[in-house]
């Protein structure tokens, strides 16, 4: 028997039914590849463009609400207010900043955000690690007395009686121990719980620390993108509600800034509708935006220092896998 060996550079002839397959493939998967580059351009495009127009949405009217509190009450009448102040006036600010119960309004909205931020954080944190322990017992009962709260409530009235009979009026339990609990938040941290490493936890308990002790110095360590989240979310939720001390915070020197900006613009549309004179009615233009500017100002000053564990913390804490 004679065998015939191809030399190295000599073509061979591929078996027979396979003549130019091999080639055929590979085009075509250069092409998919191609397609799919291109796929992901546009879709890129499409994204940016989509986000520029929200950002736009977003901060148009923001930036409107801010010339409008520097404007004259004349041109906001006028609607010539666009993205600049017309007639620029500094006179609401005045009006606002001229009172000393402003500040201590203001004083006292700092102390209710802390206060109610540092309770909610506390009561939040501690549940959703209870919840996040799958073999506890009773866990789905917990999970749906949250759940069940998320849809229905008592009402303003037995609330109302509830914290008048357990003494928390005009003091800071009123506004802080009701809201402790914001049952998203919740279920966000308890999913980012269930997604740390069980090991991490076992291996503690091996080196003899107890629940409490793994808490503290294993699980919230590594949980600072969701405990930042969480609360800048609290935060923002505190610093702007006002209905709450509405109904609870009776004595004046108690209310926080938003009672005291909600009465001004109250007071300056009333004496506006009475004809009273241009000093009044400048108030009654422009108060609206100061109170939004105004309020608006410390959270923007404190976003910044979260913001790089914001989008982390909501990711994690809702994404499992």
């Amino acid at each position: 028997m004679v065998t015939i060996e191809s030399s190295p550079g000599t073509a061979t002839t591929p078996p027979p039914g396979t003549s130019g397959r091999g080639d055929g493939t590979a085009t075509r998967r250069r092409r998919g590849s191609i397609d799919d580059t291109r796929a992901y351009q546009v879709f890129r495009i499409v994204n940016v463009v989509l986000l520029i127009l929200v950002i736009a949405a977003t901060l148009v009217p923001f930036v409107n609400i801010v010339a409008r509190s520097f404007s004259s009450e004349i041109a906001i009448r006028t609607a010539r207010v666009n993205l600049l102040p017309v007639g620029f006036n500094f006179h609401t600010y005045g009006y606002v900043w001229s009172d000393p119960n402003f500040w201590t309004d203001y004083k006292n909205t700092v102390y209710y955000t802390a206060v109610s931020t540092l309770v909610a954080m506390v009561m939040t944190t501690t549940y959703a690690y209870v919840l996040s322990k799958k073999h506890l017992k009773g866990r789905p009962v917990l999970v749906g007395i949250a759940i069940f709260t998320l849809f229905f409530n008592g009402g303003i009235v037995p609330n109302w009686i509830l914290v008048n009979d357990l003494g928390l009026r005009n003091t800071v339990w009123a506004l802080a121990v009701p809201n402790a609990i914001s049952v998203f938040n919740l279920l966000v941290m308890k999913s980012f719980f269930e997604n740390l490493p069980q090991e991490l936890e076992e291996a503690a308990e091996v080196d003899g620390l107890s629940t409490y002790g793994t808490l503290l110095r294993i699980v919230l360590p590594l949980s600072k993108a969701v405990i930042a989240t969480m609360a800048l979310f609290y935060a923002v939720s505190f610093w702007n509600s006002w209905f709450p001390a509405l109904l609870y915070l009776d004595r004046p020197d108690l209310q926080p800034v938003t009672i005291y900006l909600r009465n001004l613009y109250a007071g300056a549309t009333g004496a506006a509708n009475m004809g009273a004179d241009t000093g009044d009615l400048q108030v009654s233009a422009n108060v609206q935006a100061v109170t939004i500017v105004l309020i608006s100002v410390p959270i923007l000053l404190v976003y910044p220092f979260v913001q790089r564990y914001f989008v982390r913390g909501v990711m994690l804490g809702a994404v499992k896998g």
